[in-house]
């Protein structure tokens, strides 16, 4: 049987699940652990703006959200956003991890999930989209192999009102090294 876009995955013991409503209060108290990181955020999951995100994403109807575990811990969260099948392409975003997974590895095992599940279900472009002042995720992007095709200027209004800069990148499925992926 071959896997859907937004069923679960699982690599030892990181497990990505469907986001939903049980999810909700373990994944506001995983995103109150850094406080500092939501202003580079395009909107944001800290603890007052919480609920009224958690409901919008929840909402969209081209996005599949995963709440990521780490064991029995809630370690993060990562989406499949915009996702459209007649062309091909989707992007993966929406991802936060709580500050002890980061700088471990953890982010290209979880993205090594996410991309394997993209191309096995026929995708062939995968998307990131970072805001020009992170840093770290340019260069885990870089790390993962993606291509940096460069920066949409003044993309968009962020929760802060900032007007973001946002640097593309991508992955194509021709691209790929599966034989690479740390979870293989």
């Amino acid at each position: 049987m071959t896997a859907e876009l937004g069923d679960p995955m699982r690599d030892g013991e990181i497990r990505l699940e469907p986001m939903a409503e049980t999810h909700r209060a373990a994944l506001k108290a995983a995103c109150a652990e850094d406080l500092e990181i939501w202003p580079i955020y395009a909107t944001s999951w800290d603890p007052d703006h919480f609920d009224e995100t958690f409901d919008l994403v929840m909402a969209l109807k081209r996005w599949c959200r995963f709440v990521i575990f780490s064991g029995d811990a809630l370690a993060g969260m990562s989406c499949f956003i915009n996702v459209d099948a007649q062309r091909g392409a989707l992007e993966i975003g929406n991802t936060y991890y709580v500050p002890r997974m980061r700088g471990t590895g953890f982010n290209r095992r979880v993205k090594d999930l996410m991309l394997s599940r993209a191309i096995d279900c026929g995708f062939r472009r995968i998307e990131f989209k970072v805001d020009a002042r992170n840093q770290r995720s340019q260069a885990a992007m870089t790390r993962l192999g993606a291509v940096r095709e460069g920066v949409i200027r003044a993309d968009r209004i962020t929760w802060t009102g900032h007007v973001r800069d946002t640097v593309l990148f991508s992955i194509l499925a021709s691209e790929w090294d599966r034989s690479a992926s740390v979870h293989r």
